[in-house]
């Protein structure tokens, strides 16, 4: 499994805990209110917001937050205005970072991801130093549990997808991203996805022993928690004998 999977599927079951104090749901409204300004309030003609959408549901928001922050977005309700800002690092290990941030503040988030990236063994690197050590990929998680791996896969390459992996509780299906929005649409009728949106996943990937990987993931983690983050990506790689004893 490679390290962005493993941290993925960290941030899964962290996101129970996340969503009893609103953590997810704020990122998720912010998303849908930057696509709803950026492309209009209409999931069908804004690619988008569709999938801002499909993502807040899969996180079980209540239709009516939803709503509200379209219209926020559209300007139909008062709201906020954010900047769209990526962050780019080095954690433990020399593992490259990227942090998408959505900000009213930039010069708040600015300074709270410096304090992080430094106080959490962390280096932040200039513009474009890691950024292409990643690529853009639509992807669709979907729990496996009574799933067909191969009726999935062939209804999702059917669609357009480029991969089927399976990363034990989840398949994780990835396209491309001029592919992603019809994918989405074509598999949004017969699964319900875990999640869904448009990551940056790493080229290749960085092994982290034991000695470096607690810091990298306490790093990880409080990057994740900052409130203006929106997602973090890494191109590291855990074994997982190390990951179930991080665990314990």
């Amino acid at each position: 499994m490679s390290g962005h999977s493993k941290w993925s599927t960290i941030k899964h079951k962290k996101a129970r805990q996340d969503a009893q104090r609103g953590k997810v749901f704020t990122k998720l409204i912010k998303e849908v209110t930057v696509a709803a300004k950026m492309g209009g309030g209409d999931p069908e003609m804004n690619p988008r917001l569709r999938t801002a959408v499909a993502a807040a549901k899969a996180a079980n928001m209540p239709a009516d937050n939803i709503t509200r922050a379209i219209k926020k977005g559209t300007g139909e309700l008062e709201g906020v205005n954010y900047d769209e800002i990526t962050y780019e690092g080095y954690g433990p290990g020399g593992v490259a970072i990227l942090l998408e941030t959505l900000t009213d503040n930039k010069n708040r988030t600015a300074a709270e991801v410096r304090h992080v990236f430094g106080k959490y063994n962390g280096k932040m690197a200039e513009p474009g130093a890691v950024a292409w050590m990643f690529e853009k990929r639509g992807v669709i998680r979907i729990k496996s549990e009574g799933r067909d791996e191969e009726t999935l896969m062939m209804a999702a390459l059917d669609a357009g997808a480029e991969d089927i992996q399976n990363e034990g509780e989840i398949f994780q299906v990835l396209s491309l991203v001029e592919d992603f929005n019809g994918l989405q649409k074509a598999l949004e009728a017969d699964y319900e996805f875990e999640t869904v949106g448009l990551e940056h996943l790493p080229k290749n990937t960085v092994e982290v022993g034991e000695k470096d990987a607690p810091g990298l993931l306490k790093l990880m983690e409080m990057l994740e928690d900052l409130d203006d983050a929106q997602k973090v990506t890494a191109n590291f790689d855990i074994d997982d004998s190390i990951l179930d004893q991080l665990a314990e």
